[in-house]
């Protein structure tokens, strides 16, 4: 498909309703939104092949769907630290940092400085994109050894006094994600929670408590990431009862 064949498209999927249900029922707030549900962009997406030029064409648009769309086509490998600022700096709600943050960022060579640099940042949007970060990249690094997410536990504690509804969400999410990964970082996820605690702060209990009610739950689902370390140790264990 070509720019003006998506661009027509997006307007024909437009729906005026759907840009006020989203902002009520979501907290979605966009600037030159058409009105288009995060799932039917992403079947668009799958029509459309990756195309940096056009992506950047579609982000340049300023239509907010263009730019969701952007992020579905630019090819990771290529992604560049100019860009990702470029984009950063224009995240106006939850929708567009996460469907960035999860789908691009996390998944190229920035992620880790990027992490750490934008949770630093002042700017709502741009912080909790470092946070998103962490949290998807918890997922999308399946090799990625222990000390790489500890390093991040110190930021989480540093930060979780943030009041702002979408930088404490992601900083709770990035804790709960961590003490996912596997059974040690579990267990030094559940220290920090316990320690935002001890802070005696509305916000970072609340982070605290919120991330220990899944992190000792005896359901949750502790990935065991990086796998051959981990089997490893099972299969020493079986052998060595």
């Amino acid at each position: 498909m070509t720019f003006k064949q998506i661009i027509s498209e997006l307007q024909r999927l437009g729906d005026k309703d759907k840009i006020v249900l989203k902002e009520k029922k979501f907290g979605i707030v966009a600037n030159n939104s058409l009105g288009i549900y995060h799932n039917d962009l992403k079947e668009l997406a799958k029509l459309i092949d990756k195309d940096n030029q056009l992506a950047i064409q579609l982000f340049d648009s300023g239509i907010y769907e263009a730019r969701i769309l952007c992020s579905k086509l630019y090819n990771i490998s290529d992604l560049t630290e100019n860009l990702m600022e470029k984009w950063v700096a224009t995240f106006e709600n939850w929708e567009i940092c996460d469907t960035f943050c999860m789908g691009l960022f996390a998944k190229s060579k920035f992620a880790i400085s990027k992490a750490i640099e934008w949770t630093d940042r002042e700017n709502e949007f741009e912080k909790r994109a470092g946070f998103t970060i962490i949290a998807a990249y918890c997922m999308a690094d399946k090799k990625a050894n222990n000390e790489t997410f500890e390093q991040f536990l110190p930021i989480i504690n540093r930060h979780s006094t943030d009041d702002r509804i979408y930088v404490k969400k992601a900083v709770n999410w990035a804790l709960r994600n961590i003490g996912k990964r596997n059974k040690d970082l579990n267990r030094k996820a559940i220290k920090v929670a316990n320690d935002l605690i001890k802070l005696d702060n509305k916000t970072a209990t609340w982070i605290a408590k919120d991330a220990l009610k899944e992190l000792q739950d005896e359901k949750v689902n502790i990935l065991d990431y990086p796998r051959e370390i981990y089997r490893a140790e099972q299969k020493q264990k079986r052998a060595n009862p």
